[in-house]
Order: structure tokens, then C-alpha cells, then sequence
């Protein structure tokens, strides 16, 4: 028996290559998604690997009869009361024995890896594909095949999942749903729902978009901005690693308090680091009509943060930096210190990795972010990101931005939203 790996930047691509090579008949044993290189999730490439074998299996006809006549001739196994990979490894021995001593003939020990009866069948359709044209049959195959390793695998326990909540468990699985918390939303709702109601596709869905949504964590943004109580206009700081989109959003928080509310907005920004960054904002703030501070020092900060006191809110942009850069975080604290930001809001990238996420929202953390706005929704591939991180670190979501749009491209956190991205399927739009 042959088993080779293939890794390639399209599943056609690499069924392409595993079928030169091992032929039609070949059989699949595994596929998985990789996503390799890049820094803090930029630059990521995706591949796909393809494990796959030249071993032919029988029949399942005819596994099933020697499977039975095997079970005439070694010791039976408690299935009720072995672990699956208890059962596994006693598989295995047995048909080690039976190879050793020689099994009589039309005797063959069962099966113990490789994908057998349907699940066989549909890794040799998928190996058969005849053009690259093929690809979505060929991924809905996949799909499929792991769904029925699921499938399996999940009704080991009290009985099979019923058909409506094991498909809304694949498409958390899908999204990229920690499987923590996948495990809990769908035990959650198998217990709240009764019989009947859990073969009811849309009752199950509803069901399970209410416990998704349950872990997005949210603040009240109030209609209109007012001063804060102590006298001083609202000011609100946002924070975040580079490349963000930190100052368009900014931007479009500064137009939706003076376009749509007609309060009075002042800028200030410190991020005098990055090329033409400064200049980016004065656009915005002459457009929109509105007073901007450029400060390099935090002593410039509380002096431009006097000047606009007479404004009803101030927003204030600061520089990217590295999660794991503790000098120009300090730097950043000592901003954040001569301003006394009301709001501090933890800027992150949706399109980044999740222990990326994981990793900024715990180094930015002790500088006071009491909220999050996840931006560029609109090229997000998978949004269970957003449930995992959002579930976890100490921070309510405020805003999410949908695109470069200022200032329509900017919407109050909505975890009913958000959990039908990830459930459902839903674009932007």
C-alpha cells in the first residue's frame, strides 16, 4: 500500500496531482485547509492537503460477510462498553493475529483506517472528477465525506444527531466556530428543544442563532453623543496594531457625530509615524468640516485635548504598533494618560488569524480598552473568528466597519447580525 500527502493552492490542483500519480482508483484518506507564512495574519497563503492511499478496498458487501465470518473465528468485542479507540486498537490486534497465524481462507480481518462503504465511494467520485471545472462538486464531496466522519463520530454517545442540528453543527464548524463552543451551543439547544421540534430545520436554526449570539458581548452606543459627566467632551481613544484601519475609522465616526447628529467634533492624532498618515486625516477632517490637533508629545496631547474642549466629543487616532513591542506600547500608555479617554476602543482586523487576535487584545488589554470594533467585515472569509475572540477577551463590542465608505460603512456591533454571517452564510451587502 502507497499513502502520499499532496499540498496544493487549489483542492483541483492537488486531486489533479494525487490522480497522475496514484491513478482513478485511488482512495482518500484525509483533506485539510492550511494557511502558512505571513505576519500577525497578513500575507497568510491557503493551501489544501489531500492524504490518499492505493489500497483497494472490498466491497462493503463483501466486507460485511467476511467481517461476520471473522467474528466466528476471533473473540467478540464489547462495543458497548469500549472507548472508540479502545475498540481501534483491539481491531487492530486482531487483525495482526489473524495475519501472523494466517487467516483461512475467505477471512480477512476488518478495516481499522482508511474511509470504507459510502464514504469510500464518494473519495473515488471525487478522485474522478474529469475537469478542473468539476471543483465545487468535488468540495461539496468533501464536505460531505467529513460530514459523515462526523456524523459518526458524534453518535457514538446518546443516539445520532438529529438531521437540522447536525447540519447547523457543520456550519459552525465550517465559520471556523471553536469546537468549545460549538459543542455547547449544540448540546444547548438538543436539550432545550423537545422531539419534534428538533426536526424542524428553522426551529433548530433559530434556536441556535440565539445561543451564537450569546457570546458576542455587546455596549449600548447611544444615539447622539453628549458631554461625559464630568464636564468634558466625550472623548473616545482608538488603539490597535498596524494596519487596522485605525483612521478611516476614525473618520467615520467623526462624520456620523457631525453629518448625522450635528454635534461638535474635534480630532487629535499622534500617529506621526506613518507616511502621509497625517495628511490622510486632514482630508477627512477638512471635508467633513472639522477641527484637527496633530501632537507628537503626550504633553501635546492634553494641550490639543484643552483646545477642542469646547467640543461635544473628541476623537483621537494613535499609531499602530506591535502586540509584542512593550517600549512603544509604554510610549502609547503615556498618550493615553495626558488624554483620559472616556472610551478606549481596541481596534482589530477581522481578516487576521486568531491567535493573532488573541495575542493584541492581551498586550493591549492593560492600557484600558473596555470595548472592540472589528473592521473590514466586507473581506472577512470566515467570521467564527469573531465569536472565539469575542467570547473571550475582557472588551464589548462597539462598531464593526463593512468597508472604506466614510461614513456608511460603519454600524454598531450586532450580535444577531454577526451570528447569521456565521451561521447562515450571509454576505455584506
Amino acid at each position: 500500500m502507497t499513502i502520499r500527502t499532496y499540498r496544493a493552492k487549489t483542492p483541483t490542483e492537488a486531486l489533479s496531482r494525487l490522480k497522475k500519480d496514484l491513478g482513478s482508483g485511488a482512495v482518500i484518506l484525509s483533506t485539510r485547509t492550511l494557511r502558512t507564512g505571513g505576519i500577525l495574519g497578513w500575507g497568510r497563503k491557503t493551501f489544501t492537503e489531500i492524504t490518499a492511499t492505493t489500497e483497494q478496498f472490498a466491497p462493503a458487501k463483501e466486507r460485511r460477510r467476511r467481517t461476520s465470518d471473522l467474528a466466528t473465528t476471533a473473540p467478540r468485542i464489547n462495543r458497548q462498553s469500549q472507548p472508540l479507540d479502545a475498540l481501534a486498537s483491539e481491531a487492530r490486534e486482531r487483525r495482526m493475529e489473524l495475519v501472523g497465524a494466517g487467516a483461512p481462507a475467505g477471512v480477512e480481518a476488518p478495516e481499522t483506517t482508511g474511509p470504507t462503504g459510502p464514504m469510500r465511494d464518494l473519495a473515488r467520485m471525487i478522485v474522478d472528477a474529469r475537469e478542473p471545472s468539476d471543483m465545487e462538486r468535488e468540495m461539496a464531496s468533501i464536505k460531505q465525506m467529513v460530514g459523515q466522519v462526523l456524523r459518526t463520530t458524534r453518535g457514538m454517545g446518546s443516539g445520532s444527531m438529529p438531521g437540522p442540528l447536525f447540519d447547523c453543527y457543520l456550519k459552525l464548524m465550517e465559520s471556523e466556530v471553536a469546537s468549545d463552543i460549538a459543542d455547547d451551543i449544540i448540546g444547548s439547544v438538543r436539550d432545550e428543544l423537545g422531539t419534534v421540534e428538533l426536526e424542524d430545520a428553522g426551529v433548530v436554526q433559530q434556536a441556535v442563532l440565539r445561543r451564537l449570539a450569546a457570546y458576542i458581548p455587546v455596549c449600548e452606543q447611544s444615539a447622539s453623543v453628549v458631554r461625559a459627566p464630568d464636564g468634558r467632551p466625550t472623548t473616545v481613544a482608538l488603539i490597535g496594531p498596524t494596519g487596522v484601519g485605525k483612521t478611516t475609522t476614525v473618520a467615520k465616526l467623526a462624520a456620523t457625530y457631525k453629518l448625522r447628529h450635528g454635534k461638535r467634533v474635534g480630532l487629535v492624532t499622534c500617529d506621526t509615524y506613518r507616511i502621509a498618515a497625517v495628511d490622510q486625516l486632514r482630508t477627512y477632517a477638512n471635508i467633513i468640516g472639522i477641527d484637527l490637533k496633530v501632537v507628537q508629545t503626550p504633553k501635546e496631547m492634553a494641550s490639543a485635548c484643552d483646545a477642542l474642549s469646547g467640543c461635544d466629543a473628541i476623537l483621537i487616532d494613535t499609531a499602530g504598533r506591535a502586540p509584542r513591542d512593550a517600549d512603544r506600547l509604554a510610549q502609547l500608555r503615556g498618550f493615553l494618560d495626558a488624554a483620559k479617554p472616556h472610551q478606549s476602543h481596541l481596534v482589530l482586523s477581522s481578516t487576521a488569524c486568531e491567535s493573532s487576535l488573541r495575542e493584541a487584545a492581551a498586550n493591549f488589554g492593560p492600557l484600558g480598552c473596555d470595548r472592540v470594533i472589528f473592521t473590514k467585515l466586507d473581506e472577512a472569509v470566515n467570521f467564527g473568528v469573531l465569536i472565539n475572540v469575542a467570547s473571550t477577551i475582557d472588551t464589548r463590542l462597539s462598531y464593526v466597519t463593512t468597508g472604506q465608505e466614510v461614513p456608511d460603512h460603519i454600524e454598531p456591533g450586532s450580535p444577531d447580525r454577526i451570528a447569521r454571517f456565521v451561521l447562515c452564510g450571509e454576505r455584506l451587502g
